[in-house]
């Protein structure tokens, strides 16, 4: 414990802490037929996320939680592995593995230094995980560095203009006034809240995401369909379909020679 950066330990004892209010939502997204995506559900036939085809395929999911990306991704016939902070988490995810009967390796450890081999991995993935609680300066070239070339790496993140709009206080939704300067994002701490959250710009994660030997080929804007909802305060509806409140990033490792 006291060898991991100090941010990675906040956030391990605030997931630890967490972990029980997401039990519920978990074991929803275990049962869907259909995956969904960011904090208004916006279904996977709307977005097209995923791989087109993953039979076959290994996949590393990047702060997985309760294990429920990877879950999608293995009954599409990928061979997930899932990396979390968060012991209690993972215990969580491993309730669900034995009562939906769907096993694959669980990791206990940090998304920036995962202890795997270099290029074991055809898609890389984070859904609020390592995407938004890890360093992106340390969890990109991880990631890069786990995907084989050709591979993709794909996470979803709050977006970097709601960032710009995002209240301090808790369970208050954005407003229409920026609160903080666009230059220099990057860590984000929270009054009343132990966590670390870490998010960039546009030109900074497209130069990040270069330097690490990867292609942009889609950045997904979300918008909610009308009539959505969602159990998080941060935003409102009619604020999401306005603006973005989320992003996909979608990027592809370059072959060797490329790079």
């Amino acid at each position: 414990m006291s060898e991991l950066p100090e941010h990675v330990r906040r956030n391990r004892r605030a997931w630890d802490r967490w972990a029980a209010e997401h039990e519920e939502s978990g074991r929803r997204a275990w049962t869907q037929a259909e995956p969904s995506w960011g904090i208004w559900g916006v279904p996977e036939s709307a977005l097209r996320v995923l791989p087109d085809d993953l039979q076959g395929r290994d996949t590393i999911e990047l702060g997985c939680g309760t294990g429920y990306v990877s879950a999608w991704m293995a009954r599409r016939g990928a061979r997930p592995v899932g990396i979390d902070n968060s012991e209690n988490q993972l215990a969580t995810a491993r309730r669900f593995q034995g009562e939906f009967s769907l096993e694959f390796p669980l990791i206990h450890g940090n998304a920036e230094t995962v202890p795997l081999p270099s290029e074991s991995f055809d898609v890389a993935i984070s859904k609020y995980g390592a995407s938004i609680w890890c360093d992106p300066y340390k969890w990109i070239p991880e990631a890069a560095r786990l995907l084989r070339p050709g591979g993709e790496l794909i996470f979803l993140v709050n977006s970097a203009l709601f960032m710009l709009f995002a209240p301090e206080e808790d369970g208050v939704a954005a407003g229409e006034q920026l609160l903080r300067s666009y230059f220099g994002m990057h860590r984000f701490e929270w009054p009343d809240d132990e966590s670390v959250e870490f998010h960039l710009g546009h030109g900074e994660m497209i130069q990040l995401l270069r330097d690490c030997g990867c292609d942009v080929e889609r950045l997904i804007e979300v918008r909610p369909p009308e009539a959505s909802t969602t159990r998080y305060p941060f935003v409102t509806l009619e604020w999401a379909r306005r603006w973005p409140c989320e992003e996909i990033w979608k990027a592809r490792k370059r072959p060797a020679a490329a790079r």
